[in-house]
């Protein structure tokens, strides 16, 4: 095996070495470099004046070209373990998108684990081999140690130090894997050596270890605030993940063995046909942990490996946010809060799916709801009951679409319509329709931007003069994460992102000349170490005026709708999220994440 800590005397072998007086000469002993500083510079992470600098240095102050090569801080950490790993032949993992297997977490122990700084994450339990990722894959001892221990077969994989210290906190202290783990023992208790055909899989689901793991798994969805849980069978496992803040975790995963069972529990919970592997199916049933009780809708696909299941967690508790709440202020909170009182007219709130809009029709609505008004809604599906709202869910196996389901509230004697989505023409005429008939209609549509609104539905059919009277305003939307409170930093942006934040916000940009400071969350318990929790909106309000509506009648494009509607005053989604940014609400990332043309 390679000497990693120290390759001064293997300097010769390097494929292409500088000479003393920094000039690259060609060695042709051997094409294979044999240490960490030789690897990086081969990759041309080290330059040739760096390298014969740490050679220098490691043979003045007698410390090994690695050592030197770290506190040169040339190369991050992580660079350095894959040199390491690449000499090695070990393939190297990023912990943070790596699920973790009960299983193999049960086979050891913490102290095990932080002694030798390494961490199990995968059991093939065919094999009988244990993956475990390791600071320094050269640790013989170490692995030595784990093979007596275990009595398996152990695959070593290379990580950072600092992505193992973490993932022993995290893992080891995560009642998920700990608790699916004590169930899955139970199974295997349970089970050895026996065989489980279909007729015994009815008696299989209602035994407590599967149960224990549905439950388990729902318990943390609900506790970790996630609106989603994937549970997705692959070849060699079953990998659980959780959409927390918008972005999808990888928390578990589950041996092949009780896939089955799982997916059973979950259809039996959801009233689906527990014998149908074919065909796509869809569900629900409620769940309560503690005072807070979700609804969980259930959507099973059938995959190459299995079923797979999707469940979005719908919070009954909580209620129904305020306009501030999502984050919507300024001029574009005014000019909405102006649009809405209108008593007829069309708003559109528009985004890409999962952007939130149905969340903001909602607080349009209990804005609006009174006693002296009838609101109806039509919606696919209705995602949560708010009183005194007439909600419809669609059901186009009976006739029941956006368009019938229209054309029906108007014989309803409503004030306010809510329109889930405008899908075609004939959605789009009826609504207009509705808006010249005295009604304030609610609704939203797939496009990139506020701006985008107008063209689309001419596209759909509207005709350009009836929307020039009808359209009230168009409401743009992305969602971002919030910066955890507990965690939050200043720091000091470079120059260039300095100047992206003038150039966008422009007059917006801050008046005073003190050095302009962002944030960022560092991670910590709070916010399982993602540095986000919670989520607000970015938003922009475009209203229609004497102007835009006059510009509607000549078809314009919606890059010529936005220009004028900014010479009136409109904050675009950028602006308003760079405006969080400076608040430090959000970090400069997510806007650029989710608003990013």
């Amino acid at each position: 095996m390679p000497d990693l800590q120290n390759g001064s005397n293997q300097v010769q072998n390097s494929p292409q070495q500088p000479s003393l007086n920094g000039v690259v000469q060609d060695q042709s002993i051997s094409t294979q470099p044999q240490t960490i500083v030789d690897m990086l510079f081969s990759d041309h992470l080290v330059t040739p004046e760096q390298y014969e600098e740490i050679k220098v240095k490691s043979a003045s102050e007698n410390k090994s070209p690695e050592t030197i090569l770290r506190e040169m801080n040339i190369v991050s950490g992580d660079k350095i373990i894959q040199a390491k790993a690449k000499i090695l032949g070990v393939q190297f993992i990023s912990l943070d998108t790596t699920s973790f297997s009960p299983q193999a977490m049960s086979f050891i122990p913490r102290a095990v684990a932080e002694r030798f700084n390494l961490i199990p994450f995968l059991y093939d339990e065919k094999t009988k081999t244990l993956s475990i990722a390791m600071s320094n894959p050269a640790d013989l001892d170490a692995l030595s140690f784990v093979r007596q221990k275990t009595g398996l077969l152990v695959k070593q994989f290379a990580a950072s130090l600092a992505d193992v210290k973490k993932a022993i906190v995290q893992q080891y202290r995560q009642e998920l894997v700990s608790e699916v783990g004590l169930a899955l023992k139970e199974t295997e208790e349970q089970d050895k050596a026996k065989t489980i055909d279909s007729s015994q899989i009815s008696q299989i689901i209602k035994d407590a270890p599967i149960a224990k793991i549905v439950s388990t798994i729902l318990e943390y969805a609900v506790n970790s605030r996630a609106s989603d849980v994937h549970i997705e069978p692959q070849e060699d496992r079953v990998r659980v993940r959780y959409r927390i803040d918008g972005i999808l975790y990888d928390r578990l995963s589950l041996p092949v063995s009780v896939r089955e069972s799982v997916t059973s529990r979950i259809k039996i919970l959801s009233s689906m046909k527990i014998d149908e592997h074919r065909t796509p199916q869809d569900g629900r049933f409620n769940f309560k942990v503690g005072e807070s009780e979700v609804d969980l809708r259930i959507s099973v696909l059938p995959t190459v490996f299995g079923e797979k299941i999707v469940m979005r967690l719908l919070r009954k508790s909580g209620g129904i946010p305020t306009l501030t709440d999502l984050g919507l202020g300024g001029t574009a909170l005014k000019n909405l809060e102006t649009a809405i009182l209108r008593p007829h007219g069309i708003i559109i709130v528009c985004g890409p799916t999962g952007s939130g809009k149905t969340t903001t029709l909602y607080a349009l609505l209990s804005r609006l709801n009174t006693t002296r008004v009838n609101i109806s809604s039509l919606e696919d599906p209705v995602e949560y009951q708010i009183s005194g709202v007439n909600q419809v869910q669609i059901n186009p196996g009976v006739g029941l679409t956006f368009a019938t389901g229209l054309r029906a509230f108007l014989r309803q004697d409503p004030n306010i319509i809510l329109v889930g989505e405008i899908r075609d023409n004939e959605t789009t005429d009826l609504a207009l329709q509705a808006s010249l008939t005295g009604h304030l209609v609610f609704s939203t549509l797939h496009t990139s931007n506020a701006a985008g609104v107008l063209p689309r539905l001419i596209d759909l059919g509207a005709e350009p003069f009836l929307l020039a009277s009808t359209m009230n305003a168009m409401v743009g939307q992305r969602i971002v994460r919030k910066i955890c409170q507990q965690c939050k930093e200043a720091y000091t942006p470079p120059p260039q992102i300095v100047e992206e934040i003038k150039a966008i916000l422009g007059k917006l940009f801050p008046k005073e000349n003190a050095e302009i400071k962002l944030y960022k969350g560092k991670g910590c318990i709070e916010c399982g170490n993602s540095g986000y929790i919670g989520r607000m909106g970015i938003f922009e309000v475009l209203t229609v005026s004497e102007k835009i509506a006059q510009l509607i009648l000549e078809h314009p494009d919606s890059a010529t709708i936005e220009k004028q509607a900014v010479l009136e005053g409109m904050i675009t989604m950028k602006q308003d999220g760079y405006l969080k940014v400076l608040q430090g609400v959000t970090s400069i990332e997510e806007v650029l994440r989710v608003a990013q043309e």
